[in-house]
Parts: C-alpha cells; structure tokens; sequence
C-alpha cells in the first residue's frame, strides 16, 4: 500500500467536527462576514486559554498581530518613521521584523544564545546601550521569538527591558501553548502575539491574534483593527487603521479547534519524545530539545535536529546542482524564480541532501529559518551577532510534528534518516 506522504504539521479537524458546526451556525445566521458571535466566542475562548485577565483581539493573520502591536507601541509615529528602531530576534520567520519595515521604521537584529536558539538575553543588552550611544534615542520595542514553540529567556529579557523602559511584544507565533515557569508566552510582555496559520498548533485555515494587557489598549487595537472609524453617522477617520479582523467563518473553525488544543499539544511532545528516543544512538544526528532546568514547556511545534557537517548523506555530491522549481515547505506556492542554486549563506550540503532523501521518500522536512541579517533585503540593517544563528542554519533541519503523524510515521521518518547516511 501507498505511504501517504507526510507533513510538517498540517491542520487537524476535531473529531466532533465541532468546527462544522460552528460555521454551519454563522451560514444558517448569515453571519458570513468579519466579527460576529464566533469571533467573540473564539476571542473568550483564548483569554481563557491565556490567563492573567488579558484581553485578546482576533486578526486576519499574525503578521497583522505584530503590525498593531509595533503601532500601539508607537513605532513610525513620529515625523521621521526611519529614525524609529525596533530590536528583533534575527533568527526567525520574515513576519517578526516586516511589519517594522511597513512603518518605515529599521528593525535592529539580535543574534540567538546556545541553548534555546532564540535571542541571547547578553546580546539584547550590548545592542540597546549601542544603540542609545550611536542614535541618543532607545529602541522602540523588542521582540523575541519562540523559535519552533520554544520559549525564550523571558525573565531575563523582561529584566532588561524593564530596566531600559522599552515595552516587549512576545512573538508567539509558534509558541502557542508553550510556558515558561507555568505561564504562557504571549503573556509577559506588553503584548503577545499568535498565529492560527494552517501549519501552526490550532488553525482557523488563515488568521491571528494579539493578547492585549488592559481594557483601554484592547480597546485601542480594536479601533486600529476596524480601520479607526469615529463614532458619526458617516465613515469619519482621524486616524490610518486597517481591515485586519478575522472572519466570523474563520472564527468558527477555532472555536472548534479550542476545544483539541490541549490534546494537539500533548501530541507534538509525544512525537519530539519518540525523536529523542529513536535518534539517540544515531552519530552524527542530534535532536534540538528544551533546557533541562525546570522553567522550559515547549509545545514543540516543530521537531528539530542538526547534523554534523562531517556526516556524509548519500547524494550529497548533488546537493545545490539544480535551481528549485517550486515552493519548498509551507503552503505557499507563489515564489520569485532563483536565478542561481546558491547563495551565500545556505545549509551543509549534507543538510541539503537529506532534506532531498526524505522529500523522495514523501516527507516533508526543511532547513531552519535562515537568519533575517543574512536575508538580502535586510543587508543594510543593523545587526548584534555572535554567529549562533548562522551556525545553525547550517546544519538545522525541521521534521513532521504534527497531528497527523503517527508513531509509526516518526519510525518510518527515522529509517529513512538512518538508510540516508553512509
């Protein structure tokens, strides 16, 4: 029988198709637009999720999440948006730092520590007091990332943040559910932002939301999210809003999804245990998993190991011959021509070609982000690095973690890994 191929992590329905029926109410109510009762029932159902009286708002996507979250925090509201600074993990996906770069502000990028991947709390401090002496002014906002679910050095990073009066907006795009001490991500900083994409922990198939920290600033996100209408009998604008709130439809589909999250989340640790397992004897292949001290709960959204450079895959010889003729991960299908297989800073050829091993073998797995200050578009920003991003981007490979992948899918991905290497 056919091996159905699989994926990093795609979107799983509840079995009570609890997300049916919630869409199926908005139909039979014509509720078929933006807001509605499921948007106010997904956006109860989150703050309940999160804790600590936040106020949440639900968007069209994450990156519309990190977009108000910059602008409430008043980046690109002065007379010159390109003086205004935001620091930004650099290790991430290119939704952590466009938004800045919508503002016309400059986004400050901070290199990863050892132990998490995600921004080194030291580094964060060497880049604001560099800042402050090259620009006399502070940054505006800092934003970690939750690199793979992983949850950074939160209390260090507030530490920092509080002592340089700069607020933080917690990237938690793929760290939904994810704790550090007990508390979910999204909840220590002045903001909190997450991602209901098709591939992340729970879907509304496109769609985000921003955790707010008070009544007045949900309030405000809400204004700036419905494009900042003042209260006439006629569309009057003081203010540039956008059209960023999610669906009643969309809405529907997490609600459903609410109610598995927690089971999709047990999974994806189960699935990173049986990695741990079953690779652990295998020389040469490690897999990335959460410091040991007590403080860390990964969701593990995504499962990840680095191979050592010296370890020689079968096919190598042929990694980076030919150009990529089509969109590699991810749902998007839409991407610009490369005019060449290479670039200056790519992974290990080794890297390359298990990742061309499993894909013949229906598996779906691809290299770690490529640090945002080694991305051409960004080669003119500031940049604090230590050389930990680049190392791993070298030698890091994403694997299936999601819902759909069974037991006997980690076993079958780990022979394959196994039969790859000479």
């Amino acid at each position: 029988m056919e091996r159905k191929r699989i994926y990093l992590c795609l979107a799983h329905m509840s079995k009570a198709g609890l997300e049916q029926k919630y869409i199926k109410e908005a139909f039979d109510t014509n509720w078929v637009v933006p807001l509605g009762p499921n948007v106010n029932g997904f956006e109860k159902d989150l703050e309940t999720f999160v804790g600590h009286d936040k106020r949440v708002v639900a968007l069209s996507a994450g990156t519309a999440a990190v977009h108000l979250a910059l602008i409430a925090c008043g980046v690109g509201n002065c007379k010159s948006p390109a003086t205004d600074e935001v620091i930004v993990q650099s290790f991430t996906f290119c939704a952590s730092s466009h938004p800045i770069t919508y503002l016309g502000a400059t986004p400050v990028f901070v290199d990863s520590e050892k132990d998490t991947w995600n921004m080194d709390p030291e580094l964060l401090e060497v880049a604001i007091k560099d800042r402050i002496a090259k620009t006399d002014r502070k940054p505006k906002a800092i934003v970690p990332v939750a690199l793979y679910g992983m949850p950074y050095q939160i209390d260090r990073i507030m530490e920092i943040a509080n002592r340089y009066e700069i607020p933080v907006i917690e990237d938690a795009a793929e760290g939904f559910g994810s704790k550090f001490n007990g508390q979910v991500l999204g909840t220590f900083g002045r903001y909190g932002v997450l991602s209901f994409n098709g591939n992340k922990m729970i879907t509304t198939s496109g769609g985000g939301a921003l955790i707010t920290p008070n009544e007045e600033s949900w309030r405000e996100i809400m204004m700036y999210a419905t494009q900042y209408r003042e209260s006439y009998p006629y569309y009057q604008h003081e203010k540039i809003g956008y059209n960023y709130r999610m669906s009643n439809i969309c809405a529907g589909i997490g609600r459903g999804q609410m109610t598995i999250v927690n089971d999709h989340i047990a999974h994806h640790k189960h699935v990173q245990k049986l990695y741990e397992e079953l690779l652990k004897d295998v020389d040469g292949i490690n897999v990335h998993s959460q410091p040991t001290t007590g403080e860390y709960d990964s969701n593990y959204w995504l499962c990840t190991i680095t191979i050592d450079e010296n370890v020689k895959v079968k096919g190598q010889e042929n990694a980076y011959k030919t150009i990529v003729q089509g969109a590699v991960g991810g749902a998007a299908g839409v991407i610009h021509a490369a005019e060449s297989a290479t670039t200056d800073c790519q992974p290990n050829d080794n890297v390359e070609a298990l990742r061309v091993a499993l894909d013949q073998a229906g598996i779906e797995a691809r290299p770690v982000w490529k640090p945002m200050h080694k991305q051409p578009v960004y080669k003119d920003a500031p940049a604090y690095v230590n050389g930990v991003s680049e190392a791993i981007f070298k030698v890091g490979m994403c694997l299936p973690a999601g819902p759909y992948v069974t037991d006997d899918d980690v076993r079958y991905i780990v022979d394959t890994i196994k039969a790859s290497i000479e």
